[in-house]
């Protein structure tokens, strides 16, 4: 897999970017000799590359993992061919397994299907391109093989491939807003990211969509450009909003009345891997998010502002 540089980037952030992987992955491919910088093999990812240099990732054998934990949940598959597994991932369901993980996760679920799937990374990833936060639900596509995560991850670094969501916030959205702030690791609390100098660059459109009936939130449509951690989180807190049952970025006490985040990716839009055709998926919102929305905001409003059909429409006018 070659790629060429631009100038000035580091070598770490650069291929995170284009592999979609954390940087601490990427460190672990150049400690195993397999990132080379115009031939040469890189030693460490703080190198500052300069325009027009070769950088090839020669990824290894995956190596064995952990045994799968036993799962007690299932997977909407929302559509499915040789090359992509597209996935409705229930709130709740971590995406990988990690020391720190002792439930089963998607990884295990997708072990238990005994669906073939990319091993890109060098280590058992699944075929997963793109990951979601344990509390978010919605949409996620798997590769299922490595032509097709290569194709998928280009996708995501040229934003032909991409994600709308909904979200639930306090207070209401005044109007729509384009927020455009660095992202990095919040130095004082680094479970958080957060807007920080010197931070990724980051660039999240929010869409308000409907207001509640009691005025104390609205339903917000968000598209993200770039795919930082926890972007729509830090770009809301940028600007004085919370998402409900965010204990982490807002609010603590929510946590025995709204037990999760209401973040919800609801439309997924890609080329396909093999044939280049344009597909476009939708996930219905997720029970406790629909229940919510029916108790506390105005149905037809709702359906209106959510149409499928029209959805994605309402971004156009950037």
């Amino acid at each position: 897999m070659e790629f060429e540089a631009r100038e000035g980037e580091r070598l770490d952030r650069f291929l995170s970017s284009a592999l979609r992987h954390p940087r601490n992955q990427i460190e672990q491919l150049i400690k195993k000799g397999a990132v080379f910088v115009d031939g040469r093999p890189a030693k460490k990812g703080g190198v500052k590359l300069k325009a027009g240099q070769s950088i090839r990732v020669e990824l290894p054998e995956p190596e064995p993992s952990a045994g799968p934990q036993k799962v007690d949940f299932d997977v909407r598959r929302v559509y499915e061919d040789e090359d992509i597994l597209v996935l409705d991932k229930p709130a709740g369901v971590v995406v990988h397994p990690a020391p720190s993980v002792k439930e089963a996760t998607l990884v295990d679920w997708l072990r238990e299907q005994g669906v073939r799937l990319s091993t890109i990374s060098g280590e058992e990833r699944h075929g997963i391109v793109h990951r979601l936060d344990k509390e978010t639900s919605g949409l996620m596509v798997v590769a299922k093989n490595d032509e097709a995560h290569r194709a998928l991850a280009e996708q995501l670094q040229n934003r032909s491939m991409g994600r709308y969501y909904l979200a639930l916030v306090t207070p209401p959205l005044k109007d729509d807003v384009v927020v455009e702030k660095p992202i990095g690791r919040n130095p004082k609390n680094r479970l958080k990211m957060g807007v920080v100098e010197g931070g990724r660059y980051a660039r999240t459109h929010f869409k308000k969509l409907a207001d509640s009936k009691d005025g104390k939130s609205s339903l917000v449509g968000a598209k993200l450009f770039t795919g930082r951690t926890h972007q729509i989180r830090v770009h809301l807190d940028s600007i004085g909003r919370k998402i409900l049952g965010d204990a982490l970025y807002g609010f603590k006490s929510q946590k025995d009345t709204i037990p999760r985040v209401y973040l919800h990716a609801y439309m997924l839009y890609l080329l396909h891997p093999k044939s280049g055709e344009p597909m476009r998926f939708w996930a219905p919102l997720p029970p406790d998010m629909e229940g919510y929305l029916r108790r506390h905001y105005e149905t037809e409003r709702v359906d209106e502002a959510i149409d499928p059909d029209s959805f994605a429409d309402r971004f156009d006018a950037l």
